[in-house]
């Protein structure tokens, strides 16, 4: 394995390390289809890697779960008006 990628993935991915949805129920940021997301972005509003926890979801194309603080409804809406 190329340790400079390895290194640039794991740098990429720190962010993760200090999300509070780490700390909290999972189950919360993957509500069944129609169940609340309430809990999970209220935690998302205090942490401090919202942003980068975002971007991730765009880059990669995340389409479930609660990331940066939006649903996968909210996050296709930012990536419309991102073109």
């Amino acid at each position: 394995m190329d340790t400079e990628m390895f290194h640039a993935d794991a740098e990429e991915m720190g962010w993760q390390d200090r999300a509070l949805c780490a700390q909290t129920d999972p189950e919360a940021f993957f509500p069944e289809k129609g169940g609340s997301t309430r809990e999970a972005k209220r935690v998302c509003l205090t942490c401090e890697v919202r942003d980068e926890c975002l971007e991730y979801a765009l880059a990669h194309d995340e389409r479930f779960g609660i990331w940066g603080g939006l649903s996968e409804r909210e996050r296709r809406k930012v990536k419309k008006r991102a073109v």
